[in-house]
């Protein structure tokens, strides 16, 4: 199987992603400069790197120390939560949300599209998103203010709907490459970029119900690949960051 596209290998990607991968999200400069060291990343490259972070918005900058942005910390929790679902028991009923605002601005309808993303709803038709009322999660204010929501039940086969609504041999067949990938990769670079593409790619897992999904679903694989590299690469961070 092949490994899917994954994006080089940066000061900026090195940086967000052991940002995104720490709790809380705050590391000194120095320690930033001992982790782009282990990827053979120079000290200027990650100190010119962090600059144009903090001024692009990506960072803050706090007594020798950097922290992720409000925007980051989001999609640290929605990494967090794609990678711990906060899932309920299924009673065959589907969240159902109806767009109802009307004369929206780009911006609002922009911001709603990806809040629903977020979500893990899937649009139906133009104004309609939806999906198995399997997930506990708070909705944003964006979508509050924008839609009705309703509850009900499929008339047609529930599992078909679900495979209409998502490209789940797709998502499984990508889950399936980047574990292989990632179980069998050999240097820290390596495993470190295809953990970052796990992350990305879980973020889309739809979550559905087991009974929902087909046969052999790599999910639960995924997450428990990205949890050993998380182990290892946790184990090496504090060696590295040793006074």
């Amino acid at each position: 199987m092949d490994t899917p596209h994954l994006r080089p290998l940066t000061a900026r990607s090195v940086v967000l992603s052991t940002l995104l991968g720490v709790h809380p999200p705050r590391l000194a400069a120095r320690h930033l400069v001992r982790v782009g060291d282990l990827f053979g990343i120079a000290e200027g490259t990650v100190r010119v790197a962090l600059s144009r972070m903090v001024t692009s918005g990506d960072l803050v900058q706090d007594d020798g120390e950097y922290a992720l942005t409000d925007r980051l910390l989001q999609r640290q929790a929605r990494q967090d939560e794609s990678r711990r679902p906060r899932t309920r028991d299924w009673d065959g009923g589907w969240e159902i949300a109806v767009i109802t605002a009307e004369r929206r601005p780009a911006a609002d309808r922009a911001a709603l599209r990806q809040a629903m993303s977020a979500l893990r709803l899937a649009e139906l038709r133009e104004g309609t998103w939806l999906r198995p009322a399997n997930l506990d999660r708070p909705r944003s204010e964006t979508v509050v203010r924008q839609c009705t929501f309703l509850e009900g039940r499929p008339e047609q086969d529930p599992a078909a709907l679900a495979r209409a609504l998502w490209d789940l041999d797709g998502w499984a067949a990508t889950a399936e490459a980047l574990r292989t990938s990632l179980d069998e990769a050999g240097t820290i670079a390596e495993r470190f970029t295809l953990a970052a593409a796990t992350l990305r790619h879980l973020l889309h897992d739809p979550i559905l119900p087991p009974v929902l999904l087909p046969p052999g679903w790599p999910g639960l694989a995924l997450r428990t690949g990205y949890e050993r590299f998380e182990t290892d690469f946790a184990r090496l961070l504090t060696s590295e960051l040793r006074p």
